[in-house]
């Protein structure tokens, strides 16, 4: 498979990576469960790596069949484009760090919209940490409104197989900062998204939630005040945990959560739309709150 075709086709990137993903789990785990080298949270259980390679299968069909629609919507707006860029070496570098940029914000807005969370929580809800878990992706994405956050770089002129095809690789190198076995990589820590970096993202510990929202650069986090280095352990996983193995459980827990509140008498359209975009963490006292209006009892309210 040449890079022209993966360019021409580029949702088969994964697939082509897709052995050296397999070494590296297979080394990772003689690491761990086998030299018993790592933390108890770096270990393979067997019913969630399941279940994350499950959930990759989900989200890599589902990817496949949104793209045929999002790619006409990806050439449509192509014809508006403002600048007729030639990939070259050069471009491709810009294009890297834009969508990079860009990546950031989809991240962060993941994190701060519940509309988005409730797919991007089927990535944080394990309470393990190993490459397996870069595995952990939501068939939900598409819904939840990725795609339209390179539509930008689109406008902007970049041909919308090649923003597809940096994507994924930003995703596929992502893979490898799903790991405790490297500690620090030193001065690339300054510049880059690393193991170290990563694992404060997943997690749940006060001081580390909603931080490190990097895709491969850190810097982005450094300039706009989300950056936070690891020094106490990490403690992964979600604090309303989903408590379960299955791949459909995990895919739709939190989208039933936010529509069963969503869908609460009472609520005004203010409310619910609250509910629907706010933080999650705001989503839900607002909820709490109503619902303490309703019983007339503030004792609800924390």
């Amino acid at each position: 498979m040449d890079l022209n075709s993966i360019i021409n086709h580029p949702e088969m990137l994964l697939l082509a990576l897709a052995p050296v993903f397999f070494v590296c789990i297979f080394l990772e785990w003689y690491l761990g469960d086998k030299r018993q080298k790592l933390p108890l949270s770096a270990r393979y259980k067997k019913a969630e790596v399941f279940c994350n390679i499950s959930l990759a299968g989900m989200h890599q069909l589902t990817d496949i069949l949104a793209g045929l629609l999002i790619a006409k919507i990806y050439l449509a707006v192509f014809g508006w484009k403002l600048f007729d860029i030639q990939m070259g070496a050069v471009s491709f570098i810009v294009l890297m760090v834009l969508q990079d940029f860009f990546y950031y914000w989809f991240h962060r807005a993941s994190h701060r919209v519940r509309w988005m969370w409730a797919a991007h929580v089927v990535h944080h809800s394990s309470e393990n940490m190993n490459f397996s878990t870069a595995f952990r992706q939501s068939l939900m994405y598409p819904l939840a409104g990725m795609w339209l956050f390179w539509l930008p770089l689109i406008v902007i002129g970049f041909d919308p197989n090649w923003v597809v095809f940096v994507v994924l690789l930003n995703l596929g190198l992502q893979f490898f900062v799903h790991t405790q076995a490297v500690k620090s990589l030193g001065p690339i820590e300054w510049l880059f998204n690393t193991p170290s970096h990563h694992r404060v993202h997943h997690g749940q510990n006060p001081q580390y939630i909603d931080k490190n929202y990097a895709g491969v650069l850190i810097i982005w986090d450094k300039l706009f005040g989300t950056f936070e280095p690891e020094k106490e352990t990490v403690i992964y996983g979600i604090t309303k945990p989903v408590n379960s193995f299955n791949p459909l459980i995990v895919s739709f827990a939190e989208w039933r959560e936010m529509f069963k509140e969503v869908s609460k008498s009472g609520l005004s359209i203010k409310q619910r739309l609250g509910v629907l975009f706010s933080p999650p963490s705001q989503a839900d006292v607002n909820t709490r709150e109503t619902v303490a209006v309703e019983r007339n009892d503030d004792s609800v309210v924390d």
